[in-house]
């Protein structure tokens, strides 16, 4: 298996391109190489997938998400169609926050919302919240 990151895909169109870790000329993607939902499929999302010849070049298949030891994603899905968004430039899309301005920004909508909650409430649901959100890749660090 090698590993590497997604470098484009068009879902249109059903193909795009890896970047091997190990350096080298990008490997071709197909839609019917893919071992993964197409929705996971987005720019910088880290893959794991055999190399064949194919008939232009080098060809990805049996495409997977890439694990840590634990086995989770290195990229989960949703920080992964958020970072091609962003990259994409799309309008109308907030930037990802670093995890002390989301926390910030949650207490104060918290404070707003419900002034009756304690200081010890407002702990929790936060705590509650950036796992929610650190977990999607909503944040960073």
């Amino acid at each position: 298996m090698v590993t590497g990151r997604v470098v484009r895909f068009d879902g249109a169109r059903g193909y795009g391109f890896i970047a091997p870790e190990h350096g080298g000329d990008d490997v071709f993607l197909h839609v019917n190489d893919m071992l993964i939902p197409e929705s996971y499929v987005r720019s910088g999302v880290a893959v794991e997938f055999e190399i064949e010849e194919g008939e232009r070049g080098p060809k990805a298949s049996s495409v997977r998400l890439a694990k840590k030891a634990d086995g989770t994603p290195v990229t989960p899905p949703a920080a992964a169609a958020a970072a091609a968004r962003q990259h994409a430039g799309e309008e109308g899309l907030c930037d990802v926050l670093h995890a002390d301005e989301y926390v910030g920004e949650v207490t104060e909508v918290l404070l707003s919302a419900a002034p009756t909650l304690t200081g010890s409430q407002i702990l929790q649901i936060r705590e509650g919240l950036l796992r929610f959100a650190t977990q999607r890749g909503w944040i960073e660090g």
